[in-house]
């Protein structure tokens, strides 16, 4: 597999150039590409890979580091990116959303399902489609939408359907349902030998999620060789428009690189498509990587973009894709369950999920007793293909682990070594799937996992698998896998994710290549979500056709249901979610259509809201000019405020979509502990107008730093129902998670605003020099295995101990270190399992120290220039805590603060060794508890200032970040005594880190 060059002496890179990129206006093209030959000829590149014009103005080129170096002097050049890795993050969904049946809105507004979606095209960016799949098959003709699709398509006269290369079986050829298909590979990911050199999909992926989005009507499916019923997408007669930009790995996983999904985005904003989905990874903290940024200008020209959550829940905060012109989605279930029991020899009996027949009692047996003598321990936990040994599988019943491989291969492993059945479970808490397993299956929790692993140390183990039994479970319920807020781009003022739709279990189109022979399969995942809402916006865009993607979004989220079946709230491992779970809650299609009110932001506002958070800063120069606002007033659907300081006003704007005047009046579920008030609190409202509100949030006696959720509703005498959940985290003090400075005396400025009337107290933790370590290493490797760590000639390892009267601790490396162009990475472990990990694209990485005990720290050198051998590569590790130093002074020692009132302290250090890097720490009281730190990081070099509030670094493939940055000082360290995690932010601008950044469709979870 191609790694897109990183480890030899040129690499990919992405640059962006100054000036807006064309969209759709064909008058602006020239003058970009008379730019675009001038940057060439100035930096001396004569070869692209890739340009980009559309949703993105720049290239794509490989680069030695002298010349990326030279190209970022050049005029005219704005930033300059790696290319980075991203990997690949429905029989009853459609009645389950109230689309179906003769009251639903297929029905109500375009007569038949086989007109809803008409003159709408979808722009799927994934691993291709399979031509023949029946849910892709051609649209009767004639088409009473061919003259809107023309008009839209047809545009630049280009051929947009690449059929590719190869044998006439590896080649495509597109219809009048899917109406463009290209493929991409200027990042070497499609050099698998069994991948097909076209738009044909063999992951099965792309398939997937296209047909979830726009699929014909009523296709009936069958799963190994079992009718299932019959499915739909949501926009059964929208037109598809298929970009591969991601392609299967022989690992087994969806890969692509940002220069062909930039390329993508790119093509399909000129092609003309209405909508984008993209279930595809993302950065957990950065609205502003290229990708994020073709999404804004894609959303400027028109263009609705869905993208997928991710799947690194439960765990807060993993939630990517966190930019406001982008519609972020988590994963649900819905009503359609498939339970199944294992029933153990002494009576016991653990229900899950699954498909398949009865299975009587027979033999049970652990993989891990299982397996091939010449195989590797952990395959045979994970039950891989060819690792289990027949002599001790056959006839028998198989507990495997879930994880690592898909899970269907699981059963088919069990399957070929002559077993009878497989009971998966999860090792910790995750989903339940009901997968087409080749052989009947039960998937079981963590817990039955745990009881059935003891069950197996009696004598003669044994179990049964009973029938399926279909119901109809409690839905829809957050999936355990997907991805929570608050999110870290933003640090919480803006609520991510912004619904939910069904994730889990969803059966759809699939490749048969990739998917044992099948045309159909069901998947689980953030993935299977995204692409029903980007179904449902061209369900709306189609009834709308002038509403703008802020318009549809909004449409969609203020009409959202916080409810189950079951009347109950939707909930999450059987407790009630949050909207840091759903967003505004599940996607509710009729209502959708007619929302009377909508919050409708742009792109300037959305310029505003990214110089807020000090992230558009990094690749523009237009934060100057279009200044900035606080955070929580962009007007969005939802209200948050992640740092509550006393009071806080936020003000919103609502226009009327609808045909007639009307009156709408305000009410208020107010979040515990707080008060809220509405000014004015009755808007009328005519056609087409807007009217503008606040929203003033104060805190009575909510716990602080504990997030607390309420909703304001406007509804009038018409029907309409317009929600927007509101959300707060109260703080006593509100600053900076960390400043930086230079030099052996200098100071710095903490400005805090406090929540309460009184003091703010001061405690010192003086300036600490951090422990280096270094050491020569030769080359570089892309091969270092986080779960077999081992040192080499490009890693080296050494030991730290975090003692208990450590305050908090942290690991790091600095750019300013090592040669250009090196990329670092730091892997955290203890008791010989990762525990955390910083693996972005340079040689900045940061890691929290969060615990006491003794670690091993692996440092690797993934990439490096020619000459990086001649310098060390150095880590260092800062312990602050302990005796005062007395290098560190902070003025005044105590303040008197009024809430919402800014009150400034001045850190001084002194007398420091100028050639070293130290880290202390300021921590602010109320006179009876700590409230709020800042941390300070002085270092040899003029460091870059701390990002603005919520800004953070890059996040690793496991969703572990490099120190997740403070949205405030009050929120981010925890109760002591546990010695804690550093609660800054990072000391230099974000980066993405390769892995948030990495390609992956949000596959199935595993």
């Amino acid at each position: 597999m191609a790694v897109s060059g990183k480890a030899a002496s040129s690499a990919l890179y992405i640059v962006q150039l100054e000036g807006d990129p064309a969209g759709r206006q064909e008058s602006a093209r020239g003058a970009i590409r008379a730019g675009r030959a001038d940057v060439l000829r100035r930096a001396g590149i004569r070869r692209t890979v890739t340009v980009y014009e559309s949703a993105f103005n720049g290239f794509a080129a490989a680069l030695t580091p002298e010349q990326k170096a030279r190209v970022e002097r050049t005029p005219g050049v704005r930033h300059v990116w790696p290319n980075e890795r991203r990997t690949v993050d429905t029989i009853s969904t459609t009645g389950f959303l109230g689309l179906d049946g003769p009251a639903g809105a297929w029905a109500k507004h375009f007569g038949d399902p086989s007109r809803a979606g008409e003159g709408m095209i979808i722009g799927v960016i994934d691993t291709g489609f399979w031509p023949e799949s029946p849910s892709l098959a051609p649209l009767p003709e004639p088409r009473p939408d061919q003259a809107v699709i023309d008009k839209k398509w047809a545009r630049g006269g280009t051929d947009k359907c690449d059929e590719g290369t190869g044998t006439a079986q590896q080649r495509i050829t597109c219809n009048n349902k899917v109406i463009g298909a290209r493929f991409y590979d200027g990042g070497g990911f499609g050099g698998w030998e069994s991948e097909f050199h076209s738009p044909r999909d063999y992951d099965g992926h792309g398939t997937h999620t296209a047909t979830t989005a726009a699929g014909l009507p009523d296709v009936p499916a069958t799963i190994n060789g079992d009718p299932v019923g019959t499915i739909s997408g949501m926009a059964p007669a929208a037109r598809i428009a298929v970009y591969k930009a991601l392609w299967r790995q022989s690992d087994g996983e969806g890969s692509g690189g940002t220069v062909d999904l930039l390329d993508a985005v790119d093509d399909a904003v000129s092609d003309g498509v209405d909508v984008i989905n993209y279930s595809v990874s993302g950065s957990e903290s950065l609205i502003v990587d290229p990708v994020e940024l073709a999404f804004y200008n894609a959303a400027a020209a028109g263009v609705f973009v869905a993208t997928s959550a991710g799947n690194s829940g439960p765990d807060e905060s993993t939630v990517a894709h966190n930019a406001p012109w982008v519609t972020t989605v988590a994963a649900s279930s819905h009503d359609r369950g498939a339970d199944k029991s294992v029933t153990l020899g002494d009576g016991k009996t653990y229900t899950g999920a699954g498909q398949g027949p009865a299975v009587p009692s027979a033999p049970l047996v652990d993989s891990v007793k299982a397996g091939l003598k010449t195989a590797d321990a952990e395959k045979v936990e994970l039950c891989d293909p060819g690792t289990l040994d027949p002599a001790l599988v056959k006839g028998k019943i198989v507990l495997c682990k879930r994880g690592v491989n898909p899970r269907t291969d699981k059963s088919i492993a069990v399957r070929d070594a002559g077993g009878v059945g497989m009971v998966l479970y999860n090792p910790s808490e995750n989903s339940l799937n009901a997968d087409y397993h080749v052989i009947p299956t039960v998937h079981v929790d963590h817990v039955a996992g745990a009881a059935i692993k003891a069950y197996l140390a009696t004598p003669n183990p044994t179990a049964s698998l009973s029938a399926v039994s279909m119901v109809v479970p409690r839905a829809p319920a957050m999936a355990a896998f997907s991805s929570a807020g608050p999110a870290l781009a933003g640090g919480g003022d803006l609520i991510k994710p912004d619904i939910t739709a069904p994730g889990v279990d969803i059966v759809a189109g699939v490749s048969p290549a990739g998917h044992h022979g099948n045309l159909f399969d069901g998947e689980s995942g953030t993935s299977m979500s995204s692409p029903h809402i980007a179904g449902i916006a061209a369900l709306i865009r189609a009834e709308h056709p002038g509403w703008s993607p802020s318009a549809v979004q909004s449409a969609l989220m203020t009409t959202a249901g916080v409810h189950d079946n079951t009347d109950g709230m939707i909930q999450r491992a059987g407790k009630i979610a949050s909207p840091l779970d759903y967003g505004s809650g599940h996607v509710r299609p009729s209502q959708a259509f007619d929302p009377g009110l909508v919050y409708e932001s742009g792109p300037q506002d959305w310029a505003r809201y990214g110089c807020a958070i000090g992230q558009l800063q990094l690749v523009s120069d237009w934060c100057p000019t279009v200044g900035s606002a606080d955070p929580s007033d962009l007007n969005y659907p939802s209200i948050a405020v992640a740092s509550l300081a006393g009071t806080q006003t936020v003000v919103r704007t609502v226009t009327n979509v609808s045909t007639q005047p009307s009156v709408y009046v305000a009410s208020v579920t107010t979040p515990q502990g707080l008060a809220v008030t509405v000014t004015p609190s009755t808007l009328t409202v005519a056609p087409g107008e807007s009217a503008t509100f606040k929203v003033t949030i104060r805190r009575t006696d909510a716990a602080y730093r504990v997030w607390t959720f309420g909703s304001l509703t406007w509804t009038d005498l018409r029907g309409h129902t317009v929600r927007s959940p509101i959300g707060a985290r109260p703080v006593a003090l509100a600053g900076p998670g960390e400043v930086t400075g230079s030099g052996a005396a200098g100071t710095a400025a903490i400005e805090l605003t406090a929540g309460y009337s009184g003091n703010v107290t001061t405690k010192l933790f003086s300036l600490t020099a951090s422990a280096v370590h270094q050491q020569n290493l030769v080359g570089s490797t892309a091969a270092f295995v986080p779960t077999a760590p081992a040192t080499g000639p490009a890693v080296f390892k050494f030991t730290v101990t975090v003692p208990p009267g450590a305050e908090f601790g942290r690991l790091a490396t600095f750019s300013a270190d090592h040669v250009p162009g090196t990329d670092v990475d730091l892997y955290l472990y203890q008791d010989g399992q990762l525990v955390d990990r910083s693996d972005g694209t340079t040689a900045d990485e940061e890691i929290p120290l969060t615990s006491m005990g003794v670690f091993e720290v692996y440092v690797v050198r993934f990439a490096a220039p020619p000459d990086a051998d001649s310098r060390p590569v150095v880590a260092h590790t800062f312990l602050v805590g302990g005796d005062p130093a007395g290098n560190l002074t902070v003025t005044p020692p105590v303040a008197a603060v009024q809430p919402g009132r800014p009150v400034t302290f001045t850190a001084a250090w002194h007398d420091l060794d100028p050639a070293k890097r130290y880290l202390g720490m300021v921590e602010f009281g109320d006179g009876t508890a700590a409230r709020a730190w800042t941390t300070i990081a002085v270092g040899p070099d003029a460091l870059p200032p701390a990002p603005a509030p919520g800004a953070s670094p890059g996040v690793s493939p496991s969703g572990s970040r490099a120190a997740r940055p403070s949205p405030s000082a009050s929120v981010s360290r925890p109760a002591r005594p546990s010695p804690s995690v550093s609660v800054s932010g990072p000391v230099r601008p974000p980066s993405a880190s390769r892995s948030a950044s990495g390609v992956s469709p949000w596959v199935t979870p595993r």
